[in-house]
């Protein structure tokens, strides 16, 4: 239970964490508000990663043990947040070009 950072995530789990993260924002409609806080805390994701530690007794019953060591681990890098940013922004261009397309009446 206390092997908290003790492996990093592989390619696979990154992006399956970063898909799963995104599908959940984009369900409740919170790209652009996601996107401006993660630009704004990107220098602080490692801090992000070990505050998730620290408060871990109070995220587990809503996240899971798996879903905050997961996501702690995923805090730690830098670019795994920018992924998500992209991959975020990558979801609003493509649900603007499906909601403007023209209309064939």
């Amino acid at each position: 239970m206390f092997d908290f950072m003790s492996t990093e995530l592989s390619d696979e789990e990154t992006e399956a964490l970063i898909e799963r993260a995104a599908k959940q924002i984009e369900r409740r409609g919170m790209e652009v508000p996601a996107v401006l806080m993660l630009e704004m805390h990107k220098p602080l994701s490692y801090v992000a990663s070990q505050a998730a530690i620290v408060f871990a007794p109070f995220l587990v019953p809503v996240l899971g043990y798996n879903g905050v060591h997961d996501y702690s681990r995923l805090l730690t890098r830098r670019e795994n947040v920018e992924k998500l940013i992209c991959r975020l922004e990558a979801g609003a261009q493509t649900a603007k070009a499906a909601t403007e397309a023209p209309c064939n009446t």
